[in-house]
């Protein structure tokens, strides 16, 4: 296992700052920040002791794994491009006395 590993994991435990989770024989843990890019007030909302959930791998160290349950299930919109004009307002001025003499007929 390495990190931004996607793996499915087991709740065994929650708290009010996370839950205990357990892959195989290794237990790893979510804190409550890596659960959703909003506010969480009660995990119990996103799963339960006994939930089979997916979750990326964000932290290895000795025998202790940090989970993300949000990198994995939240939906991140893509980033908007800018759009830029080529022509300006040119087409709008071109075309402005054909739609006012359209609209006087």
């Amino acid at each position: 296992m390495k990190i931004l590993d996607n793996v499915t994991v087991r709740v065994t435990a929650i708290k009010p700052f996370g839950a205990f989770v357990k892959l195989n024989n290794m237990m790893g843990f979510i804190h409550i920040s890596e659960i959703d890019d909003k506010f969480v007030a009660n995990i119990s909302d996103y799963f339960n002791v006994g939930d089979l959930i997916n979750v990326t791998v964000v932290g290895l160290e000795d025998d202790k794994v940090s989970f993300s349950y949000k990198k994995r299930n939240t939906f991140h919109p893509k980033i908007k491009n800018e759009i830029r004009l080529k022509k300006g307002f040119t087409p709008l001025l071109n075309n402005l006395e054909i739609w006012q003499e359209q609209e006087n007929d």
